[in-house]
């Protein structure tokens, strides 16, 4: 199919990306800035936006088969509410090798987020950002995407 060069120009070529916090996050601001940021990289974006529980997730994951699922977490406890997630995830057949990256605040006690980090990887998660990680890292992780090697990483900044 031929599209002329202004319909080309809006169409967004990338992929469908579901947007999400953690069930106990419930800032909303990340969320937008994320969907922003997705969206000017030429992603489609569902946000489901914050407090969602990990089941309507699922549900709406099993309904949409995202490309890329992306959770982000302010409040600190991306690290508990992260790993209930996401082996709830990798135990769905459906959705199993969706990757989904988790980012933000992952913890209460500062500090030693990249142990957090290997932990999460370990537990599932494709990549898992920092709180201090550049915009430009989620990018990075999406262009690998495209590169055939294995998914899992651990970004600190």
């Amino acid at each position: 199919m031929l599209m002329n060069p202004v319909t080309a120009a809006v169409v967004p070529r990338g992929r469908n990306v579901l947007l999400s916090s953690v069930s106990s996050d419930s800032h909303t601001w990340n969320l937008v800035f994320l969907q922003l940021l997705l969206e000017e990289m030429g992603h489609r974006v569902v946000n489901l936006g914050a407090c969602v529980p990990d089941e309507l997730l699922i549900q709406e994951c099993s309904v949409i088969r995202p490309d890329l699922v992306v959770i982000s977490t302010v409040n600190g406890h991306g690290q508990v509410d992260g790993r209930r997630l996401i082996g709830k995830i990798r135990a769905r057949p459906e959705i199993r090798h969706t990757p989904v990256v988790i980012g933000g605040k992952l913890g209460i006690t500062g500090g030693a987020q990249e142990d957090t980090a290997r932990r999460l990887v370990s537990a599932g998660f494709s990549a898992v950002f920092s709180d201090d990680a550049e915009p430009a890292a989620l990018g990075r992780f999406l262009a690998s995407l495209d590169r055939p090697r294995p998914h899992r990483q651990v970004v600190a900044s």
